[in-house]
């Protein structure tokens, strides 16, 4: 049966690749450090279920370790920027059927995974579909545009050279969400909440949006912030209490929390790390630009869960 195991030998590999090309990169100072970081990211894939808690502990140690020596410079690119310039221009708006390959072959995936049980483990049918469609975009841009075999590693390890190490942070902040659950974070949040909460559907639905936006601002990421305000109040109250939908109230509140992703300056792999690579002036500016959209849809998300998730 595929599964999760499939989707992280994958990954793993892939980090596995960037790690090789680091210490192969002679001209970066920080070569070391910059594949050992990328190793120990692919062992977290490769191997992480077989270190145990301690083992993994020690790994994330590692890892923020090497990340604060720093990772060093960037790769140069494959290929000539003029030679790219020129191909582009030759094949036209037809490069992007290769990037719709993956989303394509996800969404096809999902819907048809879950009907064949025996073949591919139900819970993980997204994720091992956007994996394929992966491998799939992969295999046919290799057969179209036919570039060296080391491209796709090296483009790959240009661009995760450039994020440098808040690419391991929605991994490290879902670990922390998971954490947080374990500990009964959510069960004392509501604890505390329960007796100040007013009564009623709405004055819930609201304090569970605005508790999932302001801990994701504060955590940079909704990851981290779901088990716990889920715990606390989507779980007991919305659930629970006032009949809710499960899978309307968790779709809803985890997108709600985006709208506090798109506030906060901790979330730096979205916000910060755009801001380094397009050189703007204003570091902040993404998150200027994003606010009036996030406001937007934070009140369109606490309409929808009001509405929808609740039947009546």
């Amino acid at each position: 049966m595929i599964g999760l195991p499939f989707v992280y030998t994958v990954t793993g590999l892939m980090f596995a690749g960037f790690a090789w090309l680091g210490w192969r990169d002679s001209a970066n100072p920080k070569r070391w450090t910059n594949g050992l970081f990328w190793g120990l990211l692919a062992l977290s894939f490769l191997a992480g279920d077989r270190l145990g808690d301690f083992g993994n502990g020690l790994l994330a140690i590692a890892l923020a370790g090497t990340a604060m020596v720093g990772l060093g410079g960037r790769n140069r690119a494959a290929t000539d920027p003029e030679a790219r310039g020129i191909e582009a221009g030759r094949r036209g708006n037809r490069l992007f059927a290769a990037a719709l390959i993956v989303p394509a072959v996800a969404l096809i995936g999902a819907l048809t995974f879950k009907h064949l049980p025996a073949l591919v483990e139900t819970k993980q049918a997204t994720l091992v579909a956007l994996t394929i469609g992966v491998l799939i975009a992969l295999t046919a841009i290799a057969g179209w545009l036919r570039p060296a075999p080391a491209t796709p590693f090296v483009e790959g390890k240009r661009l995760m050279d450039a994020v440098g190490c808040p690419a391991q942070l929605p991994q490290m902040l879902a670990a922390l969400g998971a954490l947080f659950a374990v500990a009964g974070v959510g069960d004392e949040v509501g604890r505390l909440l329960g007796p100040v909460l007013p009564h009623g559907l709405f004055p819930a639905v609201l304090a569970y949006g605005l508790g999932m936006a302001l801990l994701t601002m504060v955590m940079g990421n909704a990851f981290a912030a779901f088990p716990v305000m889920t715990a606390a109040i989507g779980l007991p109250i919305l659930i629970q209490q006032q009949h809710g939908i499960p899978a309307g109230v968790a779709a809803l509140g985890m997108l709600t929390g985006f709208c506090g992703t798109l506030l906060t300056p901790m979330a730096a792999n979205f916000n910060i790390v755009p801001a380094a690579l397009l050189e703007l002036k204003d570091r902040y500016g993404p998150i200027r630009a994003q606010a009036k959209t996030a406001l937007a849809m934070f009140v369109i998300n606490i309409t929808l869960l009001y509405i929808l998730a609740f039947p009546r």
